[in-house]
């Protein structure tokens, strides 16, 4: 079998600081027959001075501000790859991540999407905690995702690479995800061919105050939280009814969505013990021990009803 055409897609947004990293890190991919493409969502940091210094090297695209689905799909037309491979601008890849990466799409030509763990890291470099995803998920996902809602320990976007394949008979991620449109990705994909999941970190995640990462959330957090998990079962619910495929999901079956509610409402004894129980049978999170330790930390830690839940209004 030759070896496929490896595009590497990052996208940009007033990440001038960090993304001369990213782009040198694909290019240090001992690879052959790669293509790096950068779309700029509108940056008003020194962002075009840093692309415009790589060249030929790398092929640019300045668009006004739409929104990360808008520059994610701005460079999958871009590109001529058979693997697309995603990558933000304020994280970067390890050595070896490419060649991993065509490996496993070789050796299992029913994949659509093929993912690895990231090593989330602080501003100063050093390792924040251990790598994410803990639970990893490989094969046909899609009873699982139906049980769920869609929810698994899913990877984050510099960790993810698709099929191009996969990408045409999925479309176009919808303008609705301006932010986390790796929530389309890791949502659509396993309905359409297997995933494989790699168990060596072979990213970086950048924790800074832009995005999602909180040690713990506030009362906005959550509520945006909660606001995402529905629209992406609402968009993921219409995908499945327009492609014909078995499955819709249903809130009701999203646990993280039930807890966070709880976290902002408050929970009596009787809501305590349910979600502990839905927790120990959450179809999301494969791994039994680690299911069982957070449905119990979930029973224990959520505030009592009808008191102040102690949560922060602020989402900085």
């Amino acid at each position: 079998m030759e070896r496929p055409t490896i595009s590497v897609l990052i996208n940009n947004y007033n990440y001038g600081r960090f993304v001369a990293q990213a782009i040198d890190s694909a290019l240090s991919q001992q690879t052959s027959n790669v293509e790096i493409i950068v779309v700029d969502d509108g940056s008003s940091d020194q962002s075009r001075s840093v692309l415009e210094g790589y060249g030929s090297q790398v092929k640019v695209l300045f668009q006004e501000n739409q929104g990360q689905a808008a520059a994610m799909n701005a460079a999958v037309r871009l590109s001529s790859g058979d693997i697309l491979c995603f990558l933000d601008a304020d994280d970067w890849w390890a050595p070896g991540k490419l060649s991993a990466t065509a490996a496993a799409f070789r050796s299992n030509p029913q994949a659509s999407l093929v993912y690895h763990r990231l090593q989330p890291t602080q501003s100063d470099g050093l390792p924040a905690f251990r790598p994410i995803p803990r639970t990893l998920c490989s094969g046909d996902l899609s009873t699982r995702l139906a049980r769920s809602a869609g929810w698994w320990p899913f990877p984050m976007t510099s960790a993810i690479a698709v099929r191009r394949s996969a990408w045409d008979a999925a479309g176009d991620i919808p303008a609705q995800f301006r932010l986390s449109a790796d929530a389309w990705l890791t949502g659509i994909y396993p309905f359409l061919g297997g995933v494989v999941a790699l168990s060596d970190p072979l990213g970086f995640y950048r924790i800074h105050s832009n995005n999602w990462y909180r040690p713990v959330d506030d009362a906005v957090m959550l509520r945006k939280r909660m606001a995402h998990w529905q629209a992406t079962v609402e968009a993921t619910n219409r995908f499945l009814s327009a492609h014909d495929l078995a499955g819709r999901l249903h809130l009701t079956d999203h646990y993280p969505y039930r807890v966070a509610s709880a976290r902002l409402e408050g929970a009596d004894i009787r809501t305590r013990f349910r979600l502990a129980l839905e927790g120990l049978f959450f179809a999301g999170e494969p791994n039994l021990l680690r299911r069982t330790r957070d449905a119990l930390r979930t029973a224990r830690d959520l505030p009592r009803l009808g008191q102040d839940v102690g949560l922060s209004e602020s989402a900085g």
